[in-house]
């Protein structure tokens, strides 16, 4: 990266600490694209984060999800709290950004200066969630969010990925859906800590959730906390200062058991891991087209010759050949950082 390139990123960071939302949106739009310059914004930014609470909303498509957000911070704003939202769309089949539609279901809050709103296509990943929406979230904390709601995409069985991002896990379902059934298939159970049944004016509601409270007595999440069952109608605003209630009893159980700071943990040495293993998939991939010993391992696979598993192991339990090749990954990739 250029000097100039280098100042401009750290200006564009110091704009943003100091309350610049342009800036905080440029730098998003740089982490979206995963563009060389994001470890040196998250190192720098570092310790201004920690400080916010974070907020997951996922749930299969239709069940409201956007307009319990849009419920939940009025009720934070009323209370003094700034929030920054992050709502995934699905990605556009023509444009490859996001389809704007729960930005349009939020309309009450663009001329908030407290709320800040950012719509996030979803590109290819099937966890609800894009890879870039845990930066994102760090970018809002050390921006001076008091709340950050992360809204998933709705894609019905694999929304697991939120739980690893956020500290209080809402998963939200509607009467109608088969969603009892759904919600032990998409491992709901595991990573909800509050469950609603939205749109509870509809027939079913009240079955929908007792058969949730059933499952949830049968196999209870952990000691501290019991996962409660709340009915909402959030078009009708009706069960959202229980759900905003509830939220914050479960903060502040997480608080004083200290299970929110092991959890925070638990994600950040999660993310170490996927940050490795995407930095070494990527350029041992790069690798595969050049190295000569890869190249004729590969073939080897490929033919049916060897196996991939013993292949695998055997460039593991190879350690000079590793050794090398990891140099070469590194030579390789300061030369592509100065050619940025």
């Amino acid at each position: 990266m250029a000097r100039n390139e280098e100042t401009g990123i750290m200006e564009l960071v110091e704009n943003m600490l100091c309350g610049a939302e342009q800036s905080l949106s440029r730098l998003i739009t740089l982490v979206e694209m995963d563009a060389p310059d994001v470890p040196q914004i998250m190192k720098t930014i570092l310790p201004r984060t920690g400080r916010a609470y974070s907020i997951g909303i996922t749930g299969p498509p239709g069940s409201g999800k956007s307009t319990l957000v849009d419920r939940l911070t009025a009720i934070a704003r009323c209370k003094g709290l700034s929030v920054g939202i992050i709502a995934v769309d699905p990605t556009s089949p023509f444009s490859g950004g996001a389809v704007l539609g729960d930005r349009i279901r939020m309309q009450q809050h663009y001329l908030d200066e407290g709320v800040f709103i950012r719509s996030m296509a979803t590109r290819g990943c099937l966890g609800g969630l894009p890879r870039a929406a845990r930066a994102v979230i760090k970018l809002l904390d050390a921006f001076g969010k008091d709340l950050i709601i992360v809204e998933t995409v709705g894609v019905g069985q694999t929304e697991l990925d939120i739980m690893k991002m956020v500290d209080t896990t809402v998963v939200v379902l509607f009467p109608g859906g088969g969603d009892a059934i759904q919600t032990m298939k998409a491992g709901l159970m595991e990573i909800a800590n509050i469950f609603v049944v939205n749109k509870a004016d509809r027939p079913g509601a009240d079955q929908l959730v007792m058969e949730l409270e059933a499952m949830l007595s049968l196999n209870p999440k952990n000691s501290y906390w019991q996962v409660p069952v709340l009915a909402t109608q959030a078009v009708n605003n009706v069960g959202i200062e229980e759900l905003y209630r509830e939220i914050e009893r479960h903060r502040s159980v997480l608080e004083s058991t200290g299970q929110l700071s092991q959890q925070r943990q638990t994600q950040r040495r999660a993310e170490l891991i996927q940050a490795i293993e995407q930095e070494v998939s990527e350029r041992l991939s790069s690798l595969m087209e050049k190295d000569e010993n890869l190249i004729a391992l590969c073939e080897q696979v490929e033919k049916g010759e060897r196996d991939p598993y013993s292949a695998a192991r055997d460039i593991l339990s190879n350690r000079a050949m590793l050794r090398g090749w990891f140099a070469r990954m590194e030579s390789e990739g300061k030369g592509e950082n100065k050619k940025k």
